[in-house]
């Protein structure tokens, strides 16, 4: 009866169950750590090579791998996770290009693109009566949880930006405040009943600020408050970071399914 149930819900448009992970201690490392590596190789390739190919590059991989990973119809690990560290990356060239390419301020751009990420939760909210992450089971509400996370991205380089070059606060001050108030809706949570989906998007959107504060930190020459190791030594080390992290959720997921089997 339940195999007869999820083909019904095939038909009717529906996915083989939730399309976006647990959220466990795991998930926030390789989140964060993406983060990083993004802001990392995003500035490699647009500050590195020829910038105008590098963010097309980035915009035709973006578009690659989305359409492969709406094409799968239950939660793949390994897709999910690509796709989170390629959009990192053409996240953070977005957010960039707006400002070096186009000469649009760090305030004006963490405003335009906090505005475009309310609209989309509005919209996502409007239509489908709720925003949780447990129950992204159609096609519709993975694409309003994409849309979500490109302007989570977009938003938090430029407010990352913001705090450290425009505000003065140097990179690593910019990390410490952004860790800080990651920590915040956590502690709102378990402490005080905060709303789980407030909780979870809050923490989310934090996520990017604070990881592209460390990268920068790390790559940025001394001069500009970082410890000037470079964008690709950096850029390297998070890739194999991330990769790790990955690797681990993808074995555990696994293994998981594996137990599950064998209970069956």
């Amino acid at each position: 009866m339940k195999s007869t149930r999820t083909f019904i819900r095939m038909d009717q448009n529906w996915y083989y169950g939730n399309k976006v992970p647990q959220i466990t201690l795991s998930f926030w490392v390789a989140k964060i750590l993406s983060t990083a590596m993004g802001e990392a190789t995003s500035d490699f390739l647009v500050f590195h090579t020829n910038k105008y190919l590098a963010v097309l590059g980035g915009a035709l991989t973006f578009l690659i791998v989305l359409i492969l990973q709406f094409r799968t119809r239950r939660h793949v690990p390994a897709m999910y996770w690509l796709l989170v560290v390629v959009v990192s990356i053409f996240g953070t060239m977005v957010a960039d290009v707006v400002h070096v390419v186009l000469g649009v301020p760090y305030l004006i751009s963490t405003i335009v693109f906090a505005v475009g990420l309310f609209a989309i939760l509005w919209m996502w909210n409007a239509t489908e009566r709720t925003l949780s992450i447990h129950t992204v089971e159609t096609p519709r509400r993975e694409a309003f949880y994409w849309a979500t996370v490109i302007a989570t991205f977009a938003l938090g380089t430029a407010a990352g930006d913001l705090t450290a070059a425009t505000l003065g606060m140097g990179y690593l001050n910019s990390a410490i405040l952004f860790t800080v108030l990651f920590a915040l809706p956590g502690i709102a949570y378990f402490a005080f009943g905060l709303n789980e989906v407030a909780a979870f998007w809050t923490a989310y959107i934090l996520t990017r600020p604070m990881g592209a504060s460390f990268a920068d930190w790390f790559d940025k020459p001394i001069p500009t408050s970082g410890l000037g190791y470079g964008s690709p030594a950096v850029a390297m080390a998070l890739t194999a970071a991330v990769g790790a992290a990955i690797l681990f959720i993808c074995v555990r997921q696994r293994h998981g399914s594996q137990l599950h089997s064998v209970a069956d």
